[in-house]
């Protein structure tokens, strides 16, 4: 058995189903505590992905080699061989995808380089996650026939309480989440998402800056979707806040809207709360 931590999800796109992809890690708190131990800026390491239980060699890059971009974060180059086993197993998992992108390419104008982006309706993901040891990864396909069945178990569902089976594992099984495996998957990535949010803010709450529970040995902290996740489906970290449990009943007791721009919730009476910590939005 290995320890995975969640790493990123990538939207599915033409170069993940033919060659590679590209890891921001700035946020990623596990993650760059491993990266940071063997690979330094230019860098490259032989590592291993495993899909569907199959074994592929690939190569992971610290691009960040030429002071001329200046850039100030690292990021990530995962490559493997164009066109080859992993590639076709990966065409092969997100058909809908490949024949989608790979159709618009060819009706296209020659020239045209505009990046492909699926329908909303269509729109296929990738996990990745790290194990134990570190040049050894495992994807995790989430296609639409996941979303669609997703969209059906959690419809009507009260959000509270599915974001209380997120945070703390809960496992009922009366449960809808656990009626197939692809829900069993989302659940998994949405408190790995959470977890390592909570790892960034050393369980502070992102509107107080309390830390609850550290008198007694205990941090409690809890995972909160900006839109809700019963109707929006939207698991990234950018739609995800680190709350106290105390904030996060009040949100949900209260439903204030929430300012993407300004950082701040806006409720119903009138008053005003910005973030008091923010690393991630």
């Amino acid at each position: 058995m290995t320890t995975e931590n969640y790493v990123y999800k990538k939207e599915v796109d033409w170069s993940l189903l033919n060659e590679g992809l590209t890891l921001p890690f700035d946020n990623q708190v596990v993650f760059g505590q491993i990266m940071g131990r063997f690979l330094k800026r230019g860098e490259s390491k032989d590592i291993t992905l495993y899909l569907n239980g199959h074994s592929y060699k690939a190569k992971i890059t610290n691009v960040n080699f030429d002071p001329k971009f200046k850039r100030k974060k690292d990021t990530l180059q995962i490559r493997y061989i164009k066109g080859g086993e992993l590639a076709k197993e990966l065409q092969a998992c997100f058909m809908t995808s490949y024949q989608f992108i790979k159709k618009t390419r060819e009706l296209r104008q020659p020239g045209d380089r505009t990046m492909i982006r699926l329908p909303e309706d269509l729109k296929e993901y990738l996990a990745i996650y790290t194990t134990e040891y570190d040049d050894s990864y495992v994807l995790d396909p989430i296609v639409s026939e996941d979303i669609a069945a997703l969209k059906q178990v959690v419809s009507g569902q009260k959000e509270r309480i599915l974001e209380a089976e997120f945070n703390y594992d809960v496992e009922d099984a009366t449960s809808a989440l656990l009626e197939s495996e692809c829900i069993v998957k989302i659940r998994k990535l949405n408190k790995k998402i959470g977890d390592n949010l909570k790892l960034l803010y050393n369980y502070r709450c992102q509107l107080c800056g309390c830390l609850i529970g550290e008198e007694y040995g205990s941090h409690i902290a809890e995972a909160h979707h900006i839109d809700y996740f019963v109707s929006s489906l939207n698991n990234d970290a950018n739609n995800q806040l680190i709350v106290c449990p105390n904030h996060h009943s009040i949100i949900h007791d209260t439903n204030p809207v929430f300012d993407r721009q300004k950082r701040l919730y806006i409720y119903k009476n009138g008053v005003e709360q910005k973030l008091l910590l923010n690393r991630h939005l």
